[in-house]
């Protein structure tokens, strides 16, 4: 997967007002709003990725204030369950945590002659999440996939199964670490096994869960727990670990480090589309995907607690549609 490049395009966006913004997440002023227009009826139908479910539900339910008669069914259990709807044409959009994998590019090309289309439609910052209540200050992908893997691809000599091998004192010192995860169909799940644990195999011991808020609700209710989910599913009841790829500075998961590039589980979320070049979009599919890069459509992702995209890249993902 094609590293994400958002320090790129943040310098103009964040520090005309003076720098990275810590606090507030705010979306870029030069969107466009959202204006409704005519012919817009029918039904259209998400499948897809789990940690875009609840966004997904926002935009529907945002998008309907503009088209009360319009009817959204959003099904999410996992990114790998997009391309097989795409291709059957049982769904209008793919939402998914991961890109497409050759293969599933490869079925969708034998059925249409061409490709699907991915449309950036916001940042997540994947997150290791532990019980609010555990100290750790930070932790390195060799540790944390010596936690996860069995495989240990990422270099560290010892298997990690208790907490007291990260230094951790009192209660925590022989606390056994209890695994939290997602299943394979979660484009999440893949997301973490590339990049994390550098393509290595999961431990038998990890509890896979059916969703993401399962895997933070699992954490939150175990002391000794530890788990990987989007940013938008974090909760009070749990802390996100700081992380760093190589060497020991920890990164945290917060807004100015994803778009500097320097948090290392930052990725875009997509929204995958069955558009034929050239070609022009029926109307309700064509608005919703506007509603969704209009100014209110990213509101929308800073309310589910992801990050919003600039205008330009906005404006590259509808043009790839053909969206004036």
């Amino acid at each position: 997967m094609k590293k994400l490049l958002i320090s790129m395009f943040v310098v103009t966006w964040f520090l005309g007002s003076g720098g990275l913004a810590k606090a507030e997440v705010t979306v870029d002023p030069n969107l466009p709003e959202y204006k409704a227009v005519k012919g817009v009826t029918g039904s259209i139908k998400s499948v897809g990725s789990d940690t875009l479910n609840n966004l997904m539900a926002l935009w529907a339910e945002g998008f309907k204030k503009f088209y009360p008669n319009v009817t959204v069914e959003i099904e999410g259990k996992g990114s790998s369950t997009a391309p097989p709807a795409l291709i059957a044409g049982t769904s209008n959009l793919g939402p998914m945590s991961r890109m497409m994998k050759d293969k599933e590019i490869d079925g969708f090309v034998a059925k249409f002659g061409y490709k699907p289309t991915h449309l950036p439609t916001s940042i997540d910052m994947l997150a290791v999440y532990v019980n609010k209540n555990n100290p750790v200050e930070g932790m390195s992908f060799g540790q944390v996939d010596a936690i996860f893997s069995k495989t240990r691809k990422m270099g560290y000599k010892d298997d990690i199964n208790n907490w007291g091998q990260l230094g951790m004192s009192g209660k925590f010192s022989n606390l056994p670490i209890s695994i939290y995860g997602r299943n394979s169909a979660s484009g999440t799940y893949g997301f973490f096994k590339e990049h994390v644990l550098g393509k290595g195999d999961y431990k038998d011991s990890v509890k896979e869960q059916p969703g993401s808020s399962a895997v933070v609700q699992g954490v939150a209710s175990d002391l000794g727990g530890i788990g990987y989910s989007g940013i938008g599913y974090r909760t009070a009841d749990v802390r996100v670990v700081p992380l760093a790829k190589s060497g020991s500075t920890f990164i945290p998961a917060e807004a100015q480090y994803a778009y500097s590039g320097e948090y290392p589980l930052a990725r875009f979320l997509y929204v995958y589309v069955n558009y034929k070049p050239g070609s022009e979009m029926d109307p309700l599919r064509r608005e919703f995907v506007r509603f969704i890069f209009s100014r209110q459509g990213q509101e929308m992702v800073v309310k589910d607690g992801y990050l919003p995209i600039t205008a330009k890249i906005a404006g590259e993902a509808l043009q790839s549609v053909g969206v004036k």
